[in-house]
């Protein structure tokens, strides 16, 4: 009987140990996940670009966009029905990624845009009219200007 109560004592105690062992490890995980984020998100996360949402939301989202970009602004619509799903849980940051020829010209706009406090306008009413003003993949910048107000 003895024995038995021993043998039970002992795998309790190997079971406790096992699970102290387990929490201490993931809590060591998710600690070095935590500072790995950090870190890259400060490599993607620059303090000019134009962001939307809370800057302490729990999901940042890094959009590279290319205004020219049929992707993008495909792409734009769904991530702000994400946003709007899930209010001050998702913040937005937009880094440039001019790669169609012309696209420089159109991000001109737009920084000119944020300087008057309306970037967010601008960015939305030239995605929606994309297939007027860019010709071939190529952004014609004299004609995105008419669909600003």
């Amino acid at each position: 009987m003895k024995q038995k109560t021993l043998f039970a004592g002992a795998a309790v105690a190997l079971l406790l140990a096992f699970a102290a062992a387990a929490w201490f490890y993931k809590q060591q995980q998710v600690e070095a996940a935590r500072q790995t984020a950090q870190a890259q998100q400060a490599l993607l996360i620059r303090s000019h670009s134009p962001s939307l949402g809370p800057a302490q939301a729990p999901v940042v989202i890094v959009e590279f966009l290319d205004p020219a970009c049929e992707t993008c602004a495909a792409f734009y619509p769904r991530v702000k029905q994400l946003m709007a799903a899930e209010p001050g849980k998702i913040r937005l940051v937009l880094r440039y990624a001019p790669f169609h020829p012309g696209s420089d010209k159109v991000v001109a706009i737009l920084e000119a845009a944020r300087r008057q406090g309306k970037f967010w306008p601008a960015l939305e009413a030239l995605l929606a009219h994309q297939n007027d003003w860019v010709v071939m993949h190529k952004a014609q910048a004299d004609r995105a200007w008419k669909h600003l107000d």
